[in-house]
């Protein structure tokens, strides 16, 4: 079978699954050749994990019943991104606005900062330089075709 075909059908079903929670949506599906199926789902507040739990078993049968696979030679992880994963949809910078990121551009430079401001076209981050009084704060607004991969940095 396809790959591309799995693939299609299970971020449908998952699309169903997530109709009655708007707070909850797919941010990508992954097949690799062995037949893990990874599901990643994320919500506006955080997602549960209860919630996440519930969307493995529908799931889970679901693929089952459906025979995607031959033998049900399967297995299904159903999670949140972790913060390894960096960030692809708009629904996830607007979530992240307050946090520190790292962007890597498309010329493979990299800024880091408070994500301030997320638009259709652009973010925009707050970058300090400097230490004691030769501290600032850059704001740089960097356009969505401009970036690689930005990705969640947890600071102490």
């Amino acid at each position: 079978m396809n790959i591309e075909s799995p693939i299609i059908a299970v971020e449908q079903k998952v699309q169903e699954l997530l109709e009655t929670e708007p707070g909850y949506f797919l941010v990508e599906v992954k097949i690799n050749s062995g037949n893990n199926v990874k599901v990643f789902i994320d919500a506006d507040q955080g997602a549960s994990i209860d919630k996440l739990v519930s969307y493995n078993r529908r799931l889970y049968r679901w693929i089952e019943e459906a025979g995607i696979f031959p033998a049900d030679n399967f297995s299904l992880e159903v999670s949140s991104p972790g913060l390894e994963e960096p960030l692809k949809l708009h629904r996830q910078y607007v979530k992240n606005v307050g946090r520190t990121v790292e962007i890597t551009k498309l010329d493979d430079s990299k800024l880091q900062g408070k994500l301030i401001n997320v638009d259709d076209a652009a973010l925009t981050i707050e970058e300090e330089t400097g230490k004691g009084k030769k501290k600032a704060v850059v704001q740089h607004t960097i356009t969505f075709d401009n970036i690689k991969t930005i990705t969640v940095q947890i600071k102490f």
